[in-house]
């Protein structure tokens, strides 16, 4: 049987489209543009989060496979940096919410209430899928997330439906990725081989050891130039401290669990190592993989605070519709809600390319020849 033609607004649905805007009137044509402005970009917003989604679970899956194959890491670079775009595209929007004044907004305010936009559930979804742990989280207030997602009667939403089966749909993103970083080759060796511990100790040692090299020259040049002798004394121990933190971050020695703790040294030591060696032909895709993730949460914060200050700007500090703290709410999830801490901390222990070790099995990580 042949298939009819297909008009453009057929596919779009446009007309079902184009029927969304009412808010809680019948019709459209009781609402003033700026209530339309309102739920239009906020209705976006939620059509950018449903892709943000499908993105990152693509590139959660890929991870989650016992065996990443480097040919699929093109595919996931992809995927991460076009929902970073995403975030960046969500973030343009406050900037007509802003071409609402004050009293544009307080004319249509009081029909949100107790509404707000702490609701979202796939913005609850996109943390849960990221991998923001459930003990950072800010209440709104008295109520937990899941609490907020439920009908005023208390009854369970569809909302709420979404957020709990995301909370069962494991592993996150950052537990995908971080269980293939942990997988990493370094130096030469992987996790399966009984002289693994022992090899990549020797280059966290080595690493270390030139970067404290490295510290120590841009430490007695500093107290070389200090004024006073206080000062002098400020500089070494700011050094000090610089050079204590790097070796017990990258031992992870803030981590109690003797097995969690080889286990994320492991996987710092790989960062360290893919971001140290990065021209290493085998190395450029997991460096673009890292460099897309720091690219995603970047935009994700900057989403957040862009958020903060729309809100200010148009409402000011006053509590939020939903009783939440409102803007002090909003600030505080920009600075607090951080997934990927360590490939962040990674910056903080990096050389230049001349100060780094030389490794012992880098010709590894070359081009296999045609013979191979």
């Amino acid at each position: 049987m042949t298939r009819p033609p297909t008009t453009y607004w057929e596919y779009i649905k446009v007309e079902e489209l184009l029927g969304l805007q009412t808010g809680i009137a019948a019709t459209e044509g009781e609402l003033a543009n700026e209530e339309v402005v309102f739920i239009v970009v906020h209705q976006i917003d939620e059509l950018w989060f449903k892709l943000i989604l499908r993105e990152l679970v693509t590139v959660r899956d890929l991870f989650a496979q016992e065996h990443v194959r480097e040919q699929s890491l093109s595919s996931a670079v992809g995927g991460i940096r076009r929902a970073a775009l995403l975030f960046q595209q969500a973030s343009g929007h406050f900037a007509l919410m802003e071409t609402l004044t004050t009293r544009d907004y307080l004319a249509f305010r009081d029909k949100l209430s107790p509404a707000s936009g702490f609701q979202s559930a796939q913005m609850r979804e996109i943390e849960i899928l990221m991998g923001l742990p459930e003990s950072e989280r800010i209440a709104l207030g008295h109520e937990s997330y899941l609490q907020a997602l439920r009908f005023s009667d208390g009854r369970p939403s569809p909302a709420l439906h979404r957020v709990e089966a995301r909370l069962q749909d494991r592993p996150s993103l950052r537990e995908a990725i971080e269980d293939w970083l942990y997988r990493t080759p370094i130096d030469g060796t992987t996790p399966e081989l009984a002289e693994d511990v022992t090899r990549v100790a020797a280059f966290v040692d080595a690493y270390t050891a030139a970067h404290r090299r490295e510290v120590t020259g841009i430490q007695a040049l500093a107290v070389e130039n200090a004024l006073t002798e206080p000062d002098r004394e400020r500089l070494r121990q700011r050094y000090e401290r610089e050079l204590d933190a790097a070796r017990a971050w990258l031992e992870a020695a803030e981590v109690e669990d003797a097995a969690e703790r080889a286990r994320r040294s492991r996987i710092r030591a790989a960062l360290v190592f893919i971001e140290s060696y990065r021209e290493l032909p085998l190395l450029a895709w997991p460096r673009e993989v890292i460099d897309s993730i720091v690219a995603l949460e970047q935009a994700f914060t900057i989403f957040r605070q862009r958020h903060a200050r729309m809100v200010e700007r148009v409402i000011g500090r006053r509590t939020g519709t939903g009783g939440s703290a409102g803007v002090d709410y909003l600030d505080k999830t920009a600075v607090t809600y951080r997934v990927f801490r360590d490939v962040w901390a990674t910056r903080t222990v990096l050389l230049r390319k001349a100060a780094l070790p030389a490794l012992q099995h880098a010709a590894m990580y070359g081009f296999a020849s045609a013979t191979d």
